[in-house]
């Protein structure tokens, strides 16, 4: 069985679990959330913690129970913390301000980006240049932070564009004539 699926994932108080066959359901103080368990993975709850364990004895199953029970741990800690992305916008004149249900970007264009807010994620930008994505589901406000960052991904001379605020631009040297 894999190493990552051998840790039972401990359930906070305040966090009602339901699993009900192949679903499980994690309701918590932030939202609800629920995922589909594959055929190869039981999932059981017993004593505050969630185990899982695998129904046959293939690779695949091994490497299912391992994926599972991350997928569990990320719902447990987004019902209960939530999850934030933070990205900055480097480049004169680059801003970006939220208004209503979207999010406008200046990014050196001959015209605005209008970014529309997904529901479950909200968006804040403390200063023009920082933009903070929260949101319950890890995988959604790594993808809308994604998205955000592909309108003008950082380039390597000057490092002008939008970056994740721990990212490490690699810098080239210009040309020399």
């Amino acid at each position: 069985m894999s190493r990552v699926a051998n840790n039972p994932v401990s359930i906070p108080s305040g966090v009602d679990v339901n699993i009900a066959g192949s679903l499980i359901t994690i309701k918590g103080n932030k939202g609800e959330l629920s995922h589909n368990v594959h055929s190869l993975v039981k999932v059981e709850q017993e004593d505050g913690v969630i185990k899982t364990t695998v129904n046959s004895n293939s690779k695949s199953a091994n490497a299912l129970s391992g994926t599972t029970r991350a997928l569990i741990q990320n719902i447990v800690t987004g019902v209960t913390e939530g999850f934030e992305r933070k990205l900055e916008i480097v480049g004169v004149g680059y801003r970006a301000n939220v208004a209503g249900k979207a999010l406008n970007l200046s990014l050196g264009f001959s015209h605005p980006v209008a970014f529309e807010i997904p529901e479950g994620i909200s968006i804040e930008t403390p200063s023009q240049t920082e933009i903070v994505i929260k949101g319950i589901d890890k995988q959604q406000v790594g993808q809308v932070a994604a998205n955000i960052r592909a309108y003008r991904p950082p380039e390597p001379y000057k490092g002008k564009g939008v970056r994740y605020s721990d990212e490490r631009i690699v810098r080239k040297e210009a040309k020399k004539s």
